[in-house]
Formats: C-alpha cells, structure tokens, sequence
C-alpha cells in the first residue's frame, strides 16, 4: 500500500481552479519530485495534501487513512511534516525554539532530545547559532531551520516546498546533498522544486504540473531524459 494516495484533487482559491484532479501515490521510502512552471499548482497540492488548504474535490490518504479535511496538527500527529515555501520560520524566536516548536506534539522526551541532536549533526550551522533570533539568519540557514524543524517532528512522509528557492549555487547543493541524507536514512519525501534538474537528480518518480493538472509522469531519469521535458523545464534543447 502507497504511504501517501492522492485521488482526484481539486483546489479552488474563489474563481481560480487551482488545482484539477490531481492524482499520484508516494510509496515509502521514495523520493518523488512535482514540478512544473510557477503557478502550476504545486505549492497548492503540498499545502492540500498537509491540511493547510482544503480541496474543493477528491481525496487524500496517508498510511492508510483519509486525511481529507483533517486540520494540520492531526495531519502532522499521523506522521507527515511541511518544510513550506517561504522557510515559515518563527523570526523573532530563537533557532533553538524554533526547534522545540518541531517536536510540540511530542511526548517522548528523550528521542526528541536525541532527533534535536541528529538534525544539528545534519546542520551543522545551526549548532552555532542555536541562542540566535531565527531571523538574523541567512537565507540557507532559515531554509536549514526549516527543515530541521519539519524533522523534529520525526515525519514518516516530508513535504519539501522549494528548498533551493533564492539560495546561493553552493547553499543549494549542500541543501540537496542533506535531503539525498534524509532519504537514504529512510525518510520518505514529496519534493516540489523549480530547479528541476536538481529536483530529477534526487528523485526516483518525477511528475509534471502545468496549470493545475498533472500532465506527465515516469521514473525521474526517463524525465531527465525526455527532449520535452528538457527543454520546458531543464534549460536543454
């Protein structure tokens, strides 16, 4: 049974269609990539998928059970956390309250503690920065925080909305390189990315989103293959 079903989903923001009947599943362990131009939908299907919007249509099951229309807590409570677009970190707390903030609806105080300590190991920027306001950081840092503090949560499925955006060449790579890390730990990931080419080198299954459907989808090396997809979204001719 997939980790995460997507069945048919449909977001509309007033007269906007945002999303038109979206459907994919994300078996445990994988790492699958949307993407797609700005405005296809894909910063929406994350936010359906996590409770943040509701979907006008269609269903979404996580392990197993219907979280359609759950409010985000009770979805994070089941096991899925979300690294969203914009970082969301908590400017005027601290990198380590941001932190704790992670781990709130847990109770097992001392795998927190031990999680706490893995993600620094992972992010070693942070370790230094722990008392400092989270918005002084930088750009890569907040997206660091970000997702560190998605992993405190210690997420069976992690949502990943546009780690690379507005970040450094070299910031990127690093950020990449510790989500290959998480994965291969046994994380599962639904990354949504612009730069494709990154998105498609990390993924196993790739899919393709243009104004709100899911048009193309296929093992991540077969897109990074394809002429079209090539030339849409990858730079190439």
């Amino acid at each position: 049974m997939a980790l995460l079903e997507v069945d048919g989903l449909e977001v509309r923001y007033g007269g906007i269609h945002a999303l038109r009947g979206v459907s994919f599943t994300v078996d445990e362990g994988q790492v699958v990539a949307l993407i797609g131009a700005n405005g296809a939908g894909k910063t929406t299907t994350l936010r359906a998928i996590s409770g943040v919007v509701r979907a006008s249509k269609g269903r979404v099951r996580f392990a197993g059970r219907d979280t359609t229309g759950l409010p985000p807590h009770q979805i994070v409570a089941l096991g899925l956390a979300h690294a969203p677009e914009g970082r969301g970190i908590f400017a005027n707390l601290s990198v380590d309250e941001n932190l704790a903030i992670g781990a709130y609806l847990r109770r097992d105080h001392a795998a927190v503690a031990r999680d706490r300590e893995h993600a620094l190991t992972l992010f070693p920027r942070l370790k230094e920065r722990l008392s400092q306001n989270a918005g002084t950081l930088s750009g890569g840092e907040q997206q660091m925080l970000a997702i560190a503090r998605a992993l405190l949560a210690r997420p069976r499925l992690l949502l990943l909305d546009e780690p690379s955006l507005g970040l450094a060449p070299q910031i990127v790579q690093l950020i990449f390189k510790i989500v290959r890390t998480i994965a291969a730990e046994g994380t599962t990931i639904l990354l949504v990315e612009q730069n494709a080419h990154m998105a498609l080198g990390v993924a196993s299954t790739g899919h393709v989103l243009e104004v709100g459907s899911l048009v193309t989808s296929g093992p991540a090396r077969e897109l990074a293959a394809d002429d079209a997809i090539r030339k849409a979204y990858l730079g190439g001719h």
